[in-house]
Formats: C-alpha cells, structure tokens, sequence
C-alpha cells in the first residue's frame, strides 16, 4: 500500500479559478432553480422556496464532497476506487426495489430522495483511471484493455434500462470509451467495440415507442411540435423571446406549466429566456471557463492517474453540458441530462461540486514540489 505525504500550501492560481468558477455557476445555479420553480413549488406544496431549499441541502452534501476530494491525497481514491464503484452499483440495485425507490431512479432518505447513478459518474472516473493506471501495459489486449470494462457498462445498463435511463448509459458508455481513449487502450480494439454496440444501441431505441417518438421529432421537429417534439419547441419559443436582454428575472413565460421539466432539464431554456443572449452567453462562458480549466489541471498533473482523474471529471462537466445545451435548442433528441449546476437536482448538484474538488485535489499537488512517497508493505 502507498501512502504519500504532502506539507499544506496556499491555495494555488488554477485552484483560485476553479473555486471562482465553481461560486459563480453554484448561485446562478441557485438564481435559475428559484426561478424556474417557484410556480411548481408552489402549487405541488404551497411553498415557492420548495425546491430551493431542496438543490440547498445537496449543494450542502456537494461542498462536503468537495473539501473531501479537494484536501485528501487523490492517490487514496485508487485504494477503494472498485469498491466505491460496486457500493453505487448495490445502490443503483436498490432503486428496482419497490417500496424503498421513488421514480425508478432514486433512494428515499426520510423525506428527501438520492439519485444513486449520478455519484455514479464520480465512482466510475476513479475506477476506470485507476484500474488503467494499475493495468499498465495490459490494457494493451483486449482481455484486460476493454472486456473488464464491457462487464462494468453492462452491469450499469442493465439497472439504467430497467429504470429507465437511457441518458445516464449514454454519458458512462462515452466517458468509458473516453478514458479508455486517452488512457492508452488500442484504437482499433475500442473501434471494433463500437462498432459491435451499434446494433444493440439500435435496439434500444426501437425496444420502446417513446425513443422512436423521440427520434423522430428529432428528424422532423415541425411534424410532431404537440406530440414528442412538445418540449423542444415550447423550449425554443422560450430561447427566441427572450431576445438580447431577456423578459427580467422571474418573468419566464415556459415555467407557467407550458414547458415541461422547465426547472430541470430545460432550465436553460428559461433562464435564455428571462436574461436573454446575454445572460446565456455568462453560462456558457463560466460552464466553458470551468472545463477549460480542468483541461489545464490534466496537463499539470504530477502523474498519469492525476491526468487521467482531472480528463474523466472534465470530460463529464463537457459532455453533460453540450448534450442538455444540445436537446435544449434542439440539435440532439431528448436524453433527460441535467446542465451542470443549473438545473435543479440535488444529486446532480452534489456530484458535480464532487467533481470540481476532484480537479482542485489534483491541481494542489500539481502546485506542490516532487512529494516524497513512502512505501509501505
């Protein structure tokens, strides 16, 4: 077992950023989530700060996620890294067990709910650099490179597709193709992979009535804008009336019941719409600053799990992001991801803060001299 030392340091310039970044987003995030739900909470409990209160509790969990990744030793994490990984799984299992689940998806807490797959994105970035790193030149067969990993995503999909969630497999199946990419695993080996998934993605789509729908609002938005298409085009309609500057805060036409999942998977849609082009170009600002920034943490990292830790949590804030910006104005079908730090979800909220003490964790020992290592049996 390894165990390494650091003194405490200053906090660094690349950590100063991404703590700047991670504020900015986390109140705007709180500005969005009131707005767009007041209405909601309101009429589902006779309290407009309902779901306030609610993203406040997980960005409480999410701060404790942080300062824990953030201050300890981010070579600890491959230590447990399959454990934590096979604990989400047992957790994801338990939401398909009826009286203890709420939606298919979550865990009741006594009067709260836990999305169990979303602290599976963060499980699953441990694992998968850490199993690389540990694997070394092994990854270079398809026995240890990628059929260790076809068995985690297919244990994974199984829960998602019972569920159902088929955008949470999405993001893991691309994060894994990912990592495994820049981790140094053959390019023909994740070609072939790919290419053997086609037929089985296909039929995912086709298994269930509302994929297809989806698909083909997608490919014709005009021809089913009352049917399957019905939240792209009110959220358009949203995005376009909000012209420069926007309606003003709180003045969101969408969220009085026109645009569903408004707080949630369209909240974007709703802030463009009372903050205009403006207020959408700070998101995509700050949410481009923040990955821009863990893209530099990866390149500073002192070693190849550090590289590949700070990759994983940067890939997954991007991606995230580009999927729901994409469903939100309409050039990618509906997947039901969340933006980060915007829509509502204290789940989301909490793993996502999760992932930025990730990045901090590795750029301050990237910002320390060489740490002396002591090996111990």
């Amino acid at each position: 077992m390894v165990h390494t030392t650091f003194p405490e340091v200053a906090v660094g310039k690349t950590e100063a950023q991404l703590l700047v970044a991670m504020v900015l987003l986390t109140l705007l995030g709180f500005l969005c989530v009131y707005s767009t739900s007041f209405v909601l909470g309101y009429r589902l409990y006779g309290e407009p700060l309902a779901f306030l209160v609610r993203q406040l509790l997980g960005a409480g969990l999410g701060l404790a996620l942080l300062v824990v990744f953030w201050r300890v030793n981010y070579h600890r994490w491959a230590e447990v890294d399959d454990l934590l990984l096979l604990g989400v799984f047992l957790l994801s299992l338990a939401t398909l067990v009826p009286g203890v689940a709420r939606g298919g998806r979550w865990l009741r807490l006594g009067p709260f709910s836990f999305q169990p797959t979303e602290l599976g994105k963060l499980a699953l970035v441990l694992y998968l650099a850490s199993s690389l790193v540990r694997r070394g030149e092994e990854i270079h067969t398809f026995a240890q490179g990628i059929a260790p990993y076809l068995v985690v995503l297919g244990g994974f999909g199984l829960v998602f597709l019972l569920q159902p969630d088929l955008g949470m497999l999405v993001l893991y199946v691309t994060l894994t193709g990912f990592l495994l990419l820049v981790g140094g695993v053959p390019v023909r080996h994740l070609a072939l992979t790919a290419l053997g998934g086609l037929p089985v993605g296909g039929l995912l789509v086709v298994a269930a009535p509302y994929r297809v729908g989806r698909l083909l609002a997608f490919l014709n938005p005009a021809a089913y804008q009352e049917t399957y298409g019905y939240q792209v085009f009110q959220s358009l309609l949203a995005i376009g009336s909000g012209g420069l500057w926007g309606r003003g805060l709180g003045a969101s036409r969408a969220k009085l019941f026109y645009l569903p999942a408004v707080h949630n998977d369209f909240a974007f849609a709703a802030w463009a719409e009372e903050t205009g082009l403006v207020g959408a170009l700070v998101v995509l600002g700050l949410l481009g600053w923040l990955v821009v920034l863990g893209l530099r943490v990866a390149r500073s990292a002192p070693d190849r799990l550090g590289t590949l830790y700070a990759l994983g949590a940067s890939f997954v804030l991007g991606f995230q992001s580009l999927v729901n910006l994409g469903v939100v104005v309409g050039v990618l079908p509906v997947t039901g991801l969340t933006l980060p730090f915007v829509s509502y979800g204290g789940s989301s909220l909490a793993v996502t803060l999760g992932l930025v003490g990730l990045l901090l964790g590795v750029a301050r020992l990237a910002g320390q001299a060489t740490p002396q290592r002591e090996e111990v049996a």
